[in-house]
């Protein structure tokens, strides 16, 4: 039971729906059926994706999580060494015959199966030993931002809607929110990752200047939604908790990295409150 209980944290069921909602939406609102790619892939990018993204990421960030103190809850298990290869047989064994299917119904689209490959492949990349994008300052932030962008252009792509300026734009307002959560995300494990030896856009940058760019990123986003036509330019108003609650960190220092965990948790519940003001746009009366 308590092998199950560190798979399942794993997970991170907490952010489960910033990949599944993004996927499931975009494929619905684009025109796709509501038939088995849906449900199936729905299903795929709730769980099996995100054991795939995150347990591979608490198999290689062992030696990290063991000197961060957020770790062993909703924000991430610390698996004992003899749980790895479970976890990594599990984590790879789920999520193969779910990204055979995704392969196996985009064969006939040739940008969606790029997209599909990409974003399994910058899940991966992210954490596994002998890529380790996470360690590559900046490359690390953008390759978080695909993990969650991935998914939402998978399901236009796949649905074949046409990139319209105004997809173009919310997709890069999508990803400057995806580079900025991660961003300020990595600054409460500063002295965790420098003491394991492991760097980031925050262990290079330091803290204040980390959370400036994710302000400044959030800023860009919530402009350029500004921009949408029609109702949709109110999405906007989702990126001014983000401001308030990430510009409360500026004053942070590498000293002080840990207490950017108050505004991290705080950022994880305005995911579904920002999650769900969308939708509302997207359902509402044209």
């Amino acid at each position: 039971m308590n092998a199950l209980k560190s798979l399942f944290w794993s997970s991170r069921p907490i952010s489960w729906v910033n990949t599944a909602v993004p996927f499931a939406a975009s494929y619905y609102f684009a025109g796709g059926d509501v038939a088995a790619e849906l449900v199936v892939l729905s299903f795929f990018f709730l769980i099996p994706y995100n054991f795939l993204m995150y347990g591979i990421n608490d198999v290689f960030d062992y030696e990290s999580d063991l000197r961060n103190p957020r770790k062993g809850g909703i924000e991430g298990a610390l698996l004992a060494p003899e749980l790895h290869r479970t976890t990594l047989l599990w984590a790879f064994g789920l999520a193969a015959p779910f990204i055979g299917y995704a392969v196996f119904v985009s064969l006939e689209n040739l940008p969606a199966l790029l997209v599909l490959l990409l974003t399994v492949f910058a899940v991966i990349a992210y954490s596994v030993r002998g890529l380790r994008f996470k360690e590559i300052p900046f490359l690390d932030s953008v390759t978080s931002s695909t993990h969650f962008v991935g998914p939402m252009l998978f399901g236009l792509l796949l649905a074949g809607v046409s990139f319209s300026p105004t997809l173009q734009l919310a997709t890069l307002a999508f990803f400057l929110w995806g580079a900025g959560s991660h961003a300020f995300g990595a600054v409460q494990d500063i002295r965790a990752d420098r003491e394991a030896g492991i760097a980031s856009v925050a262990t290079n940058l330091g803290a204040r200047n980390t959370v400036r760019i994710a302000v400044v990123l959030y800023l860009v986003a919530g402009v350029l939604l500004l921009t949408l036509p029609d109702r949709f330019w109110q999405a906007s108003f989702a990126a001014i908790p983000y401001l308030i609650v990430v510009g409360s960190q500026l004053g942070i220092t590498d000293e002080t990295c840990e207490e950017a965990n108050r505004g991290w948790k705080r950022f994880l519940l305005l995911n579904f409150l920002a999650g769900a003001w969308i939708m509302a746009l997207l359902i509402g009366p044209s």
